[in-house]
């Protein structure tokens, strides 16, 4: 999957989602759990607040309080993080009893901001022990009436939670990251397979487009039948539109043919200067209908098909002759080019293309045009930039989309037809290039002509 690919938006999209809501999922069956584990072991503490409670209430029963160890070692043992401890509220001098497992510490009461209170009274919280232990501590105000208030608490080492919730933690992890892993396995099986008629198009269009093909062929999904339809139909209406430019090309030239037959000939039976400028600038009139009329067979097959020419010897020649042109108005060419590069394409189109933009330049320039051929690769293949610069006025962009016009001049007192930047850009458009116009660091127009090599 490329990175401009849509499958891989798909597929990012996905994977974004479902390890958002994994994770959300995690976090909340973690807190959960937390809380349960939580209750269970607050419901464990409250058992041996019970029986505190019922000592307290009935003295005479459960003995020296001293001794008590409510079933559990942990209370004997010294700082072991399991504690309890019964203070009498109004007595003037508190009275503190305590297991064995506090020694001479003392347990503080929960603060409101860190205790939740239960319906029966019982307070629950965190809260730092003896040696700076954090314990969860229980603890509940018992009022026996004549026989006084007690405040009774109950510590444990909440280690257990915390043990507890790593184990399961744990086996969370493991477990939603098989699941996102199987999960990013089916999101990409299903973008493969629900993007596979996609697929299918662009290997048909590149068919038609080597030639292989004439059309769209095959059932595609609902959604997409409607995109193969239209397709296949602008297909046809591009092939009718030219055939239609192709035969009127053709007529064209049919037509023309016979009035410079009867040019020739009739000045083929004179014998002075204008006859003979007649009949070459007759034959040169024949050299270019029988070029577009190539031009338009070629255009008719929906591909290019030329030869393979040499680029430095035809820029070579150009930017000589236009120094040679333009030589009254002192204008200089400097040439940069490769040792060799070669466009896959005629020679008479490379000729036309670099002619117009190199005599563009020159109307245009002050004294300096830069030419600079550069062999480069796009996307993998091997391309040929032609990049023409001049020091003349420049142009602004609203300009440069009016001169690609076809007949669209701005200045009418240079010479020219306003054809030649047209002609570059259907020349380049029919080889699979392209005509960049930008500013020249020279100060005036810069004219990119980007076209395949070899």
């Amino acid at each position: 999957m490329r990175a401009s690919s849509l499958a891989l938006r798909l597929f990012l999209s996905a994977t974004a989602w479902t390890v958002v809501i994994l994770v959300a999922t995690g976090i909340i069956l973690s807190s959960i759990y937390h809380d349960a584990v939580e209750r269970s072991f607050d419901r464990r503490l409250g058992v041996y607040l019970q029986t505190l409670v019922a000592d307290v209430a009935a003295p005479e029963q459960s003995g020296d309080h001293g001794t008590l160890t409510l079933g559990e070692p942990s209370f004997d043992l010294p700082l072991s993080g399991w504690y309890w401890q019964i203070t009498t509220l109004d007595a003037a001098k508190p009275e503190v009893r305590s297991s064995r497992s506090l020694w001479d510490t003392t347990l503080t009461r929960l603060r409101d901001e860190d205790a939740t209170t239960s319906a029966d009274g019982v307070r629950h919280g965190y809260a730092i022990g003896p040696d700076e232990q954090r314990l969860r501590l229980v603890e509940r105000t018992v009022d026996l009436g004549e026989d006084g208030r007690y405040l009774i608490v109950v510590a444990g080492d909440p280690q257990e939670i915390d043990d507890e919730m790593r184990a399961f933690d744990r086996a969370l992890l493991v477990t939603f990251g098989t699941l996102a892993a199987v999960l990013l396995l089916i999101t990409m099986f299903q973008v493969r397979f629900g993007l596979a008629p996609l697929k299918r198009i662009s290997e048909a269009l590149a068919a038609i487009r080597a030639g292989t093909a004439e059309r769209l062929e095959g059932r595609f999904p609902v959604e997409i039948a409607p995109l193969a339809r239209e397709t296949n139909a602008l297909l046809e209406a591009n092939r009718e539109i030219v055939e239609r430019a192709r035969t009127h090309v053709g007529n064209l030239a049919h037509a023309l043919k016979t009035p410079l037959s009867v040019v020739v000939n009739e000045a083929a039976g004179r014998d002075d200067p204008l006859a003979a400028k007649v009949t070459e600038q007759a034959n040169i009139m024949r050299d270019q209908i029988a070029r577009h009329l190539e031009r338009a067979r070629l255009a008719a097959g929906l591909k290019v098909v030329g030869g393979i020419t040499s680029v430095v010897p035809v820029v070579t020649a150009l930017t000589r002759t236009m120094e040679k042109i333009h030589q009254s108005r002192g204008i200089a060419i400097d040439l940069d080019t490769p040792a060799d590069v070669r466009f896959r394409g005629e020679r008479q189109d490379l000729e036309e293309m670099v002619g117009n933009l190199v005599d563009n330049a020159c109307k245009w320039a002050q004294m300096r045009v830069s030419v600079e051929v550069v062999a480069e690769r796009y996307d993998g293949a091997p391309t040929v930039r032609i990049i023409i610069d001049d020091d003349g006025p420049g142009l602004s962009p609203a300009q440069r989309e009016q001169v690609a016009r076809r007949g669209r001049r701005l200045d009418e007192t240079k010479p020219g037809s306003g054809l030649g930047l047209s002609i570059v850009l259907e020349l380049a458009a029919l080889y699979g290039g392209n005509l960049q116009l930008g500013n020249a660091p020279i100060g005036g127009l810069r004219a990119e002509l980007v076209l395949p090599a070899v």
